[in-house]
């Protein structure tokens, strides 16, 4: 089974200062990455490309011996091969060492029942992907300013 995961940088396993992408679309990520860049957000980055590689890396941050740091924010795209982004949002969100980490949602999908599902079980933002490279620099904004203001109540931030 090949593996569906990628660090950006090795230090993303070992600081609770990193984004866990969940994002299937190779192209999405990149134009994401650059957008990132554009507003001069440059977290470490941990990408999965299916729900199942990012429930086996969120348990594996469970697991004490492994030492692997959890996420400190989750963008999830809620239409992924395998086990699809409401599922893994409902396993992050029932597990209690998982639950306290913010997940923003990051899909094509604008279905009202989507929106509010994804509310009702406790994701802290729904974004719509945008469709173009202006529109995806102000959706980077919009996660900059989530994760300082979450880092900056816990005494840091991220430039």
């Amino acid at each position: 089974m090949p593996d569906n995961s990628n660090d950006q940088s090795d230090a993303a396993q070992s600081s609770q200062d990193y984004v866990l992408v969940v994002e299937d679309s190779e192209v999405d990520f990149e134009i994401l990455s650059r957008a990132f860049r554009r507003v001069k957000f440059m977290p470490k980055i941990h990408h999965c490309t299916d729900g199942d590689a990012a429930v086996a890396h969120l348990n594996a941050t469970l697991d004490i011996e492994k030492k692997i740091q959890k996420p400190g924010l989750i963008l999830l795209d809620l239409n992924l091969p395998g086990t699809d982004g409401r599922e893994v949002l409902s396993i992050i969100k029932s597990s209690p060492g998982l639950r306290e980490i913010p997940v923003i949602i990051l899909s094509t999908s604008n279905n009202d029942n989507d929106i509010r599902y994804c509310f009702s079980i406790g994701a802290e933002k729904y974004l719509q992907k945008p469709i173009s490279a202006d529109e995806f620099t102000e959706t980077a904004n919009v996660i900059k300013r989530f994760w300082n203001d979450y880092v900056d109540n816990s005494g840091g931030s991220c430039n």
